[in-house]
């Protein structure tokens, strides 16, 4: 199983970087602030510059930005090789990059599905799998930010539910693959969350504000959740006291997913 990196570094839990991708909004942003108020080194991964500087400014020293298209070929070894640089075992990886879009199955060109996919699924397989070595050497510990949609179907999100439910079952893969060397692999999946996700997927402000509107009927819980509550579980799951959760595809939703109202 290899030499535990804390014992033979003699760091804390906390002393070691994290990895989270689509760091300058929503989840991802909320997972960064909360990991690095915890203790960790984390290099924040957005598009934006922009945007990661402003979190960097919340989040302080413990934020490195580091400016990237995970879907961009030279992506993975960029990030990974940035991790590096900043001389500390790399123990977490938070991969939150993600699209939406709307369309049932006879509306979703060739395009938006291959669109889809190379956010979604091909993205996070391909940086986890760059990172693989570094986590090994770490015992670290993978969360990949899914969907209720990746639990159930709903109509008019056809290559939005497929590629989240890709993610989903890449998790349960990755964790056996690399629960023999230590490394725990797991994924969230929330309802629907105060984000500017389905802005950038089309939505006008009218349209959000009563999708948020619809959002207290749709969730048994009677509201929509906050970036902070999914940071609050993707915090847990990488921490030492998730030590034998591994391979989990875990609902934060309202319940949602109990009723798949629509």
């Amino acid at each position: 199983m290899g030499t535990d990196p804390i014992k033979k570094w003699g760091l804390s839990p906390f002393m070691r970087i994290a990895i989270v991708t689509g760091a300058s909004s929503g989840i991802g942003r909320a997972a960064a602030l909360r990991l690095a108020g915890e203790g960790w080194r984390v290099l924040g991964v957005g598009r934006e510059s922009a945007a990661l500087e402003r979190v960097g400014r919340e989040a302080g020293p413990g934020f490195v930005p580091f400016q990237a298209d995970v879907t961009e070929e030279a992506a993975p070894r960029e990030i990974v090789a940035a991790a590096v640089s900043l001389s500390a075992p790399i123990g977490g990886l938070v991969q939150a990059a993600g699209i939406i879009a709307s369309g049932a199955v006879d509306a979703t060109s060739d395009e938006g599905w291959d669109t889809m996919f190379g956010v979604n699924v091909r993205a996070p397989f391909r940086l986890l799998r760059e990172a693989a070595p570094h986590l090994v050497a770490a015992r670290g510990a993978v969360v990949n930010v899914s969907s209720v949609t990746g639990l159930r179907a709903f109509p008019g999100l056809a290559s939005y539910c497929a590629s989240k439910a890709a993610l989903d079952h890449l998790t349960r893969a990755a964790a056996l693959d690399f629960a023999p060397k230590g490394v725990r692999v797991n994924a969230v999946n929330p309802g629907v969350v105060v984000t500017n996700l389905h802005r950038r997927g089309g939505m006008d402000e009218e349209k959000y504000a009563g999708f948020l509107e619809h959002a207290k009927d749709t969730h048994p819980l009677g509201r929509a959740g906050s970036p902070d509550e999914i940071a609050e579980l993707i915090a847990f799951l990488l921490s030492e006291k998730a030590a034998w959760i591994t391979g989990e595809t875990i609902a934060i939703d309202g319940g949602r997913h109990l009723t798949c109202l629509r």
